[in-house]
């Protein structure tokens, strides 16, 4: 794909602090000569060096020679700046490494502590190096069923872009012997109906939305969980994990059509760590790509490019044709949502080149769903996204008779848009309205989203009469609707002022 190699540069290195921490500290006045003289010793000893030294251990050596409690370097933080938000737990948090302080405390840190600030930014370069480090140590290890488990329930994705590195950059060494479960020979298998159940649940999902079956997927997640250790053999468990990731993936899907956020991660990080033990490195790319998609729903358009960038990257030499053209489209999308539209039309035409070459005997069974409509309605989107709504509402104007009642929504809102940029206000209404009505039936928080969106847009054309009716059936419908997407709007409004 000669077309599309500039599309995917690998992640970018932790990034440096920058900004005014120098002016900063600079603005608070010179440091004493007795602080000067100790820092200065204290360099030229080499104790805590920026270049070895990680910020959590360099704070707290600093504030212990100083004699000085957690809670007094967070009353001067608080006094330097002017700026009454750090508390003793932060700092508490700093020196644990739970989170890393920003330029902009980093440069009253060095006021206060009396230390250059590009020694704190060094250690905090450090403690960013480290945290990559374990990040792939933790991605590629080999799970067992206990942390799967502890990770779907009080697991917390925090630095997705390290995880995401950490995947793009492989395997740190060589695999590790399995350790596995012997069992007696005549213990039943449970692959074989675990692969049953997915199929079921794919199928149901293509139906059904994520608020009415968040509940049942999860119960398989765990059971896909527990079967990890009930098989025995490497391709058996090897197996198991596949499983377990399309497992997730889908829980994942789910979770994120629901609403549930941080479920959705969860499911997905667990999922990309059996991905990798499954050396399934499409997979992977698919549960990325996936984040992504939830990422750019969440308002995060910046972090969903640069996941959808990764999983092409790391994938596209393994991938089948369908499987790129899926990633480059989640590359488009997030292109388009960030500004950068010659990237996103660049990645939209790769999309189509690749999805010309797929055969359907080479894709995977997680894409059985990515047919030509479907991916004409995805090009749409991305059309629309782009600023081309006439030939987006075309594309999204196409027969999909096999789609389901929460694609019906999605697809409906995204073609309503397009034909409001292009003045058909009244064709926008009915398809709204028609959108509205397959979205009680999906049980699907994203779709309403998706209409909630176009919805005050819609409103703005309120002198037209076709609008004033959308704006009275509206209200008739907001009862049937899942309550996680469409505001609820005050009781003492009225029907135009609904959204």
């Amino acid at each position: 794909m000669a077309g599309a190699t500039g599309l995917a540069p690998a992640l970018v290195a932790p990034e440096r602090p920058t900004g005014d921490c120098r002016t900063g500290v600079l603005n608070l006045g010179r440091v004493s000569g007795k602080g000067a003289s100790e820092m200065a010793g204290a360099d030229q000893r080499g104790v805590g060096s920026g270049a070895e030294e990680s910020i959590g251990p360099l704070l707290t050596r600093l504030r212990l020679a100083r004699g000085w409690s957690q809670l007094r370097v967070a009353e001067r933080l608080c006094a330097a700046s002017g700026v009454p938000t750090v508390t003793r737990h932060e700092l508490s948090r700093w020196e644990r490494e739970e989170r890393l302080p920003g330029p902009f405390w980093l440069g009253w840190l060095a006021a206060v502590l009396e230390t250059p600030p590009e020694r704190l930014q060094a250690a905090v370069a450090v403690a960013r190096a480290e945290r990559e480090g374990a990040g792939a140590h933790r991605l590629w290890q080999p799970p067992t069923s206990r942390e799967l488990a502890v990770a779907l329930t009080t697991g917390e994705v925090r630095d997705l872009g390290e995880l995401a590195h950490a995947w793009l950059a492989g395997r740190p060494g060589p695999p590790p012997p399995v350790a596995t479960v012997v069992r007696p020979a005549t213990a039943p298998e449970p692959l074989d109906a675990l692969a049953a159940r997915l199929h079921a649940l794919r199928r149901t999902d293509d139906l059904v939305g994520g608020l009415d079956l968040a509940e049942r997927v999860d119960r398989e997640l765990h059971a896909a969980v527990v079967a990890v250790d009930t098989v025995a053999g490497p391709d058996r468990r090897q197996r198991a994990m596949r499983l377990l990731a399309e497992f997730a993936q889908l829980a994942g899907w789910v979770h994120a059509d629901a609403g549930n956020g941080p479920a959705a991660r969860r499911a997905l990080a667990v999922g990309l760590r059996a991905a990798c033990a499954a050396d399934d490195r499409p997979l992977g790319a698919h549960i990325l790509g996936t984040l992504s998609h939830h990422l750019l729903q969440t308002g995060h358009p910046q972090q969903a490019l640069l996941l959808a960038r990764t999983a092409y990257q790391g994938a596209r030499h393994q991938a089948s044709a369908l499987t790129q053209a899926l990633l480059l489209h989640r590359v488009a999308l997030a292109a388009a949502h960030t500004g950068q539209l010659r990237a996103g039309h660049a990645a939209l035409a790769a999309a189509a080149r690749a999805a010309a070459k797929t055969a359907p005997d080479r894709e995977p069974p997680w894409l059985y769903w990515l047919d030509a409509a479907e991916l004409s309605a995805m090009t749409g989107r991305c059309l629309a996204a782009l600023g081309r709504p006439l030939r987006a509402s075309e594309a999204l104007a196409a027969d999909r008779r096999r789609t389901g009642p929460r694609t019906t929504a999605i697809y409906a809102a995204w073609r309503a848009r397009s034909l409001l940029e292009i003045g058909e206000i009244e064709q926008a209404c009915r398809v709204a309205l028609r959108g509205l009505r397959a979205a009680i039936a999906a049980g699907s928080a994203r779709a309403v989203a998706e209409l909630w969106r176009v919805h005050p847009r819609l409103l703005q054309h309120r002198d037209l009469t076709i609008v004033r009716w959308y704006a009275h059936c509206v209200p008739q419908l907001l009862p049937l609707l899942p309550e996680v997407g469409w505001p609820r709007p005050h009781p003492s409004a009225s029907a135009l002022e609904v959204g």
